[in-house]
Parts: structure tokens; sequence; C-alpha cells
């Protein structure tokens, strides 16, 4: 086996292609069974490109991390590489025996083990990697998904895709979102008042989330018969301590109103603690997740959860300046998720 390194990130795809071509024909004229391995750097952003250049022109070995990790910005990244020679095969002409499925689950296993989260917009595995906010791509995919996917979330271990709401995104979107979480659309009039609500909610939240779409159907006009199964924050209380954090909580469901108060290791856990006593649901928390996404003393958080209930995994996630807030209505969207999939049986 022979390898070569761009230890540096210096090389571009096309000088590093040459470079293994001619190593590649070199060495196979004096031993066919010589391995070509690469090894790339990514100082310059070009890892993924140089290791498919090498791919490309003879390179039978290649040497990548998950999540790109590496010395200094990191070497090439497995999930890229994978992925690009498998939605590719046909330029390539090459492939893997990489299990594409496991790629998202051990991307996150190495992000929680190591501490070193992945950006939002990372290819393959980031958050918005198969998260949609235009509005004509909203439109298109909900038409067909092959429209502007090139590769399913599902191939990856991924959840299925995501339509995230912003002023951006079109009546199309929002009439979907309406209807996912169980409610009638009404007639063009209706629809078009609440959607210029919308607009005016997503002007000034910049993103909107499920529980905002609730918020909004059910103040517009009176709740369906579905909406009396979710959960609504309408108060809260949580005290933290080294001794007993406590949390009080108030949760509205149609024209039910319940009330509640729990203790547990620390604000979130008995806020959470509170809830599921609440709603009576014995979910298991799996993943919890604050972003900032703004700066200063009113910088607003997001919030990621996901959830497990009877073997399935449900997500939830909810924006406020409040951060226990935001937990809280992040942790009722999941359940909201779970009693949406109960009411659809």
């Amino acid at each position: 086996m022979i390898n070569v390194p761009d230890t540096v990130g210096y090389a571009v795809p096309e000088e590093f292609g040459d470079l293994i071509r001619r190593i590649n024909e070199r060495l196979k004229n004096l031993n066919e069974n010589v391995i070509l391995s690469v090894h790339c750097h990514n100082d310059l952003g070009l890892a993924t490109a140089n290791t498919l250049s090498a791919v490309r022109n003879g390179a039978d070995k290649v040497e990548c991390t998950i999540n790109g990790l590496g010395e200094r910005a990191g070497n090439a990244s497995l999930e890229e590489v994978v992925m690009a020679l498998k939605v590719r095969e046909n330029f390539f002409d090459c492939h893997t025996g990489i299990h594409t499925k496991e790629l998202h689950r051990t991307s996150r296993l190495v992000s929680h083990l190591t501490g070193l989260d992945v950006q939002v917009n990372k290819a393959i595995t980031g958050e918005n990697a198969f998260a949609h906010s235009s509005g004509i791509h909203q439109d298109g995919l909900l038409k067909d998904k092959q429209v502007y996917e090139i590769m399913s979330p599902e191939e990856v271990g991924a959840e299925s895709m995501e339509l995230i709401l912003t002023a951006r995104s079109g009546r199309h979107a929002f009439k979907n979102a309406v209807e996912r979480m169980g409610f009638e659309t009404g007639d063009a009039e209706d629809f078009e008042q609440l959607f210029g609500k919308f607009l005016t909610l997503a002007d000034a939240k910049k993103e909107v989330y499920d529980h905002d779409v609730f918020y909004l159907v059910t103040q517009h006009r009176t709740v369906e018969a579905i909406g009396k199964h979710l959960y609504e924050l309408e108060s809260f209380q949580v005290v933290t301590n080294d001794l007993y954090p406590t949390a009080t909580v108030k949760l509205k469901k149609g024209v039910e109103t319940v009330k509640g108060s729990s203790v547990g290791d620390g604000p979130i856990d008995a806020l959470y603690s509170a809830i599921k006593s609440l709603v009576g649901l014995d979910v298991q928390l799996k993943d919890y997740k604050i972003n900032s996404l703004s700066r200063g003393k009113e910088a607003i958080g997001r919030v990621n959860i996901r959830i497990e209930y009877e073997g399935r995994t449900y997500s939830g996630r909810a924006m406020d300046t409040d951060i226990i807030k935001a937990s809280a209505n992040a942790f009722l969207n999941g359940i909201n998720a779970v009693l949406l999939d109960a009411v659809k049986e």
C-alpha cells in the first residue's frame, strides 16, 4: 500500500487528481496488486473534493473521518465522500461497503462523545441538510420530493425532510403544516386570512414552529375536534436551587386546563417531569440541545429535543428569548407529535 497525503491541505482537485493518476499508472505497471491510498486535509475546504478527484483518477483507498474531524480544519469527511460516491456512482464507477443508514446516527454519536457540534448546514449530517425554507423549494418538494432532493434523508438514517416555515414560505408549505397538525385549512377566504397572520408572525419571529402554527390556527377560529387532543403551554414557574429544583406548569388542552408541580435534578428535569405527569405519557428524553440564534441580552435561544415513546422517536423544537419557555414548548411539540400519531391511527 502506498499512501499519498496532502498533509497541509494545499492541493486543489485538478492538481491532486493528476498527481494520483500519474502515480497510479506507474505503480500498476510495476505491480498491479499495489493499493494506492490518499489522505486529505481541509485547510482550504477542499478535502472532500481532493479525495473524490483522487478516486476518479485511480485511488483504491481513502482516509477520512466522521464529521471531518482532524488536525486544524480537519480531514476529508467520511459521510460526504461516501454519499458522493453513492449518489454519483455512474460518474465515479466505484462504490464502498459502508452502510449509509448508519451515517447520521454515527455522526451524532461522535458529536456527543467529543462535545464538538456539527454545523447546522453541514452536508449529509447537518441539522439543515434536509430542511427547506425557500418557498419555491417547499412547493416543489411537496409536489415531488425528487425535484430538490438528490438523496432521501432515510438513506443516511436521518428523519424525513423538514420544511422550516419562514416569511419566504409559500401557501403550499403553510397549508401542509396546518394539515399535518390535524386542522382543516377552511375555505379560500378563511385560509388567506390565516396565511396573512402567518406572514406577520414569520416577519417578527423569522422561523415559525409547530406550536406557533397551533396557536395561529386555534386563535384564528374555533378549534377543530383534533385540536382537543393537543397541549398548549399556558403558564409556568421554575425555581432552581441545589436542594429541590421545582417546576409548576399549567397546560391547556382544548377548553380544559390542567396544573401540576414536580421536583427534579435541575430546572429542566423538574419542568419535564411536571409536563409528563400532566399529559400522562411516559416519554423518554433522548436528546436535548440549546443553540443561541442571536447576540446580546435579548438573545433568542432555540431548543431541539428528541423523545422516545413505545419504540418510536419524535422530535420537537421551539424558539424564545426565554430558554426555559423554549424548553417547555419543544417538549410539548414532541408530545403533541405523539398524540397526533395516536389520533391518526
